[in-house]
Parts: C-alpha cells; structure tokens; sequence
C-alpha cells in the first residue's frame, strides 16, 4: 500500500494537542505550548487535555474522554496536525474506537512517542505516516532545542537526512525499506493482534526506557519467536536508558546503555541484515525524529547515514 503523507504546513496552522494516555499538568506543558506559538502555529487544546482519571493509573480522562479528543483531533478539518502531549499508558484503549472518516480527507501528521506507538501502528494500518518525535511534556524535561526544530522541519515539508558514528555492534550494508516500529514494549504488546506493525521486509525501530534487563530479553525473545527478525531487512536500536537496576547499573543515567545494546545483540547474532545500533531517539535528551511509515535508505558502514 502506497503510504499517505500530509501535506506540509504554512503559518497560521492549527496544532491539536491532546492526551491519550498519561495525565499532566498545565505547567509541563506550558515551554511546548510556547514553543509552538513561537514558530508561527496556533496551538489548539483538546478538551480533556488536563483531565485527571484514576483507575490504577493516572489516566488523562476516562477512555470516552481520551477517544473523544483524539476523534475531535484527527478529524476536525481546521486541524492541520496533531501533537500529543505524553505518552505513558492508555492509547490501547482507543484502538477499537478509532474514527478516521475525515482525517482520511484531510491526513494530518499526529507526532509522538512511547506508548504513542500504539497509535501511530494503527495509523499506517490505514496507510498513514506519522513523525516518532518528542512529546509537548518533554520539551519542559531538558530536552533539546533541535529535537523540535527537526520536528517542526518535517511539519513543514522538510524530509530529514542523519549522519552519526559506528558502534562496535552495528552490522555493514545498505538497504532501502520502510519504516516501522517505536517503543519495544509496544511492539511487544501489539504482537499478534491486527494492530501489530506488518514488519515483511520493513526496516524495523526499537527504542525503550525503565525495563529489567529480563524484561528487555523477554520482549527481543518474543520478536524472535514470533519470526519478527526473519521478516525485517533491517533494525535501528534507538535509546536504551534507565535499564536493569539502578544501583547495579553504572549507565544507568546515559542514553545508550551498552549491556541492554550487548542483549540485543546476542539475539539477534545470527541474522545478517543491516543493524545500526544508538540512533539518537528514544526516551533521551538529544533526539532526532523519525517518519515511520516512510521509505528511508539506511547506510551503515564507516559512518551511518539514514536518509528520509
């Protein structure tokens, strides 16, 4: 299926921001609300965007509440892309009562992250990119000036192109695919439903944030047992930070942390596709974004070159 991309936007635009998942406060979101304004665009709160529901999580808003927002986003036409707030936990609650009649009209860019992914894999199900960048909640958390202004590149018709260095893991060649994936633990938890990204000779994106070193082998174990990394033509290991235990795990603070890399690695030895491991995005400070959904060329070699 050719992949749908919305068209860039102009001054003036309107940017919904919702939550569908995790609760925040105003004042998280305050640095993001500005930034967007400062670039020209006119941000537009969804309704529950600050509603607090309580049901063993911090939910923002009840499920009808969350689906009404993103509805309301997706398919009202004076919104011009759609940005969301945070991820946390919470998007799988919407799948089943998504409603695209008129985003498919009027495609949009929906931008996010983490439990985001869910989301963006039912988006190109329906064959829709999406940008895999930062949250509105984490510009007001250190990250990165230029993590949103390549965002705000993209939104604006801007196709990235990422040079970065070699790891010792990475694995040479040079392959053209689309792009697929997000937060492993998502991936992980769409397997085996019709959410699930199709990964058939996709260039697949994992990145992942606060799991036991276990955990992160159970869910690269289960890519393997569900015959994930003999479809793919190719793997992107993104961030890889707070993993393992925190006062055994001497990296724990960084970006890249080398043994959950080292995990991976190891099961994934016997393959021979092109493998590019601490691309900067993720859950980390210094973010570049991705287009998933996009055909991208990966070269890895000396250097690594990734071109959207």
């Amino acid at each position: 299926m050719e992949k749908i991309f919305p068209k860039p936007l102009k001054k003036g635009d309107k940017i919904a921001i919702i939550s569908p998942a995790g609760a925040v406060e105003p004042s998280q979101l305050e640095k993001g609300i500005e930034m967007i304004k400062s670039k020209g665009f006119e941000p537009v709160l969804g309704e529950n965007l600050y509603t607090k529901f309580s049901n063993g999580y911090n939910y923002a808003g009840s499920e009808e509440q969350r689906l009404k927002d993103v509805n309301w986003a997706f398919n009202d036409s004076e919104i011009s892309a759609v940005w969301a707030s945070r991820g946390g936990y919470g998007c799988q609650h919407l799948l089943e009562g998504l409603n695209l009649k008129d985003f498919t009209k009027n495609p949009k860019w929906y931008i996010g992250y983490s439990d985001n992914t869910v989301i963006q894999s039912f988006l190109l199900k329906k064959g829709f990119a999406s940008i895999h960048g930062q949250t509105i909640k984490t510009s007001s958390f250190g990250v990165t000036e230029e993590s949103y202004d390549l965002i705000f590149d993209i939104l604006k018709g801007k196709k990235p192109k990422y040079s970065l260095k070699s790891h010792q893991f990475n694995k040479p060649g040079n392959i053209t695919g689309e792009l697929v994936g997000g937060n492993l633990a998502l991936i992980y938890a769409l397997l085996g439903s019709k959410y699930s990204f199709d990964f058939k000779d996709k260039i697949l994106f994992i990145e992942d944030i606060g799991e036991n070193f276990y955990a992160l082998d159970r869910m690269i174990m289960s890519l393997e047992l569900a015959g994930v990394f003999k479809k793919i033509k190719g793997l992107i290991i993104g961030g890889m930070t707070n993993m393992g235990d925190e006062k055994e795990n001497k990296q724990y603070e960084e970006s890249f942390d080398e043994f959950a890399f080292k995990l991976i690695s190891d099961r994934i030895s016997k393959y021979n596709f092109p493998t590019v491991f601490a691309f900067p995005n993720g859950h980390i400070k210094d973010n570049r974004p991705l287009i998933i959904g996009s055909e991208v060329k990966v070269k890895v070699e000396e250097k690594v070159r990734i071109e959207f």
